[in-house]
């Protein structure tokens, strides 16, 4: 399939791809007691043109993540069929705070209160309650967004009152390592961390764990991850950054 001057993943590819990763769910999921359908595919699309969004909602795919409000935004006015549902999974800038308000089901995001005043208040404007979840750099990469385990709870008290919020959960992005199993502590202090505010900020049901992308994704099912995020291992190598 080509768009463009890139060679992109063949429909048929795309297919098989959907069904790998949705069969190594169910076995993650089974193999840690839990029901597979308590796992969101979250298929990140970023890079990625509207032509393969399509033909991965039509494969059964309905959550779609993208990294910049710029390029989500056209995607998402020329495709947004009943049911589909996109996620910001990127760093968003207050200013561009406006523009995210709206077309997103969820923002995983959230990484400051001043972010989340700013969707706050743009939410109120378009009288929607928008769901969020709180990014938590639980590795201290600085090359990575979110605030630190220690800060995360303070945040988590801040912005639960927002009005035109629903604070759903946590999302983390661990470090890229070589042996998946490697990750497995980042995801687990995720969790606990999840079990503290539950009983420190009973304000939300802290729902969701969004952790875990195409190289790790297993194992943050093993340890209790709701949301996965996979773009890799559904639509191949990416074109450009």
């Amino acid at each position: 399939m080509e768009i463009g001057d890139a060679v992109m993943v063949t429909p048929e590819q795309l297919q098989v791809n959907i069904e790998q990763v949705r069969a190594a769910i169910a076995k993650s999921a089974a193999q840690a007691g839990r029901d597979p359908a308590d796992v969101t595919l979250v298929a990140v699309s970023k890079t990625m043109p509207v032509e393969l969004v399509q033909l991965a909602y039509n494969l059964g795919v309905i959550d779609f993540g993208e990294n910049r409000v710029q390029e989500a935004l056209p995607k998402i006015e020329a495709f947004h069929p009943p049911g589909a549902r996109w996620h910001m999974i990127g760093h968003v800038q207050s200013n561009k705070a406006k523009r995210v308000a709206g077309p997103f089901a969820l923002v995983q995001s959230v990484d400051s209160l001043h972010l989340a005043e700013a969707l706050n208040r743009h939410a109120s404007e378009v009288g929607m309650r928008l769901p969020v979840l709180l990014q938590v750099n639980v590795a201290g990469e600085a090359s990575k967004e979110g605030v630190s385990l220690d800060e995360a709870v303070e945040l988590a008290r801040q912005v639960v009152v927002l009005p035109s919020l629903s604070v759903a959960g946590l999302m983390t992005i661990a470090p890229l390592v070589e042996n998946s199993e490697d990750a497995r502590p980042v995801f687990r202090q995720l969790r606990l961390l999840r079990e503290r505010l539950r009983d420190e900020v009973p304000q939300s049901t802290w729902q969701h764990l969004s952790m875990g992308m195409t190289g790790d994704y297993r194992i943050a099912i093993e340890e209790g991850a709701t949301i996965v995020r996979v773009g890799r291992a559904i639509f191949g190598e990416r074109t450009h950054p």
